[in-house]
């Protein structure tokens, strides 16, 4: 473990990854047409997601985590109240995700690697992921409690009309299914790549608006687990730097990746996401 490079934790953290789902199968996308990030016009008159198989939604970790997705107010500056049954569903999606072999692999990891802040006992990491994850602190001025990390990274924020965050694609389905998500075509990378964006693609950069609100360019991962992406930025953000730049094989194609994190509030996860720098085929 000591001798494991957060590349190839990364990499593990995928191959652990047994809930992902199986694109065409589990659910199905429409990616339509690219663009630039500046092109004002819409390039996907259809949605984003064509379908997802609702039994997804019953598996312990897809349910714990969407049902914390209604439990915060999107405009940055709105103070957050931290009701005992949020508390109760956090402490629930916590319990669910530390089943899971991606989790389990992310706390050996960080307590072989930092082990002056991370805790040996499961429980005590827990209690680390709570801190970093979803203790309260203030995006705005006017010490507002406004945010958290896993608001953030998560289920987005809207800050001086622009949406922030919200790098999670089972957001991204909900909301889309609510009609509060226009999609409107995805970025290819700045690099020169050579594979195609298409269907089965587990890493795209999506321009849409959220609520009359835009977002320029966000990079998500698609299909994969909560325990998977909690995991990965757990991993980057308690063992890596700013900017870790990892390349990752998902089996179908192999992405250069730049995995950003920011800390807030002293040590608490400010935001943490992917951009793509190359997509080649596998």
């Amino acid at each position: 473990m000591d001798g494991m490079s957060l590349e190839e934790a990364c990499q593990h953290i995928w191959d652990l990854d047994a809930n992902r789902l199986i694109p065409e199968k589990d659910y199905d996308i429409n990616v339509q047409e690219g663009k630039k990030p500046y092109w004002k016009e819409d390039k996907a008159n259809e949605p984003f997601f064509a379908s997802v198989d609702k039994n997804v939604f019953q598996r312990p970790t897809y349910k714990t985590f969407v049902a914390l997705l209604d439990n915060y107010e999107s405009q940055v500056g709105i103070e957050e109240v931290f009701s005992n049954e949020e508390r109760q569903e956090v402490n629930a999606f916590l319990d669910a995700i530390l089943q899971t072999a991606p989790m389990q692999f992310c706390h050996k990891y960080c307590r072989a690697k930092n082990s002056d802040f991370v805790p040996e006992s499961l429980s005590g990491f827990r209690t680390l992921l709570f801190k970093i994850w979803f203790e309260l602190y203030h995006r705005s001025r006017g010490g507002r409690a406004d945010s958290s990390g896993f608001e953030h990274v998560f289920t987005g924020e809207i800050k001086d009309d622009k949406i922030s965050g919200f790098h999670n694609w089972l957001q991204f389905y909900l909301e889309e299914q609510k009609g509060k998500v226009n999609y409107k075509g995805y970025l290819k990378p700045k690099s020169n790549s050579d594979a195609e964006t298409n269907d089965d693609d587990h890493i795209l950069t999506l321009q849409f608006e959220w609520g009359g609100v835009e977002k320029f360019a966000g990079t998500c991962f698609i299909g994969v687990s909560p325990e998977f992406e909690m995991a990965l930025y757990t991993v980057c953000f308690l063992c890596g730097e700013e900017d870790n730049e990892i390349t990752l094989d998902t089996g179908v194609d192999v992405f250069g990746l730049n995995i950003r994190c920011y800390k807030m509030a002293g040590d608490k996860i400010g935001t943490c996401f992917p951009e793509t720098t190359s997509h080649h085929e596998d």
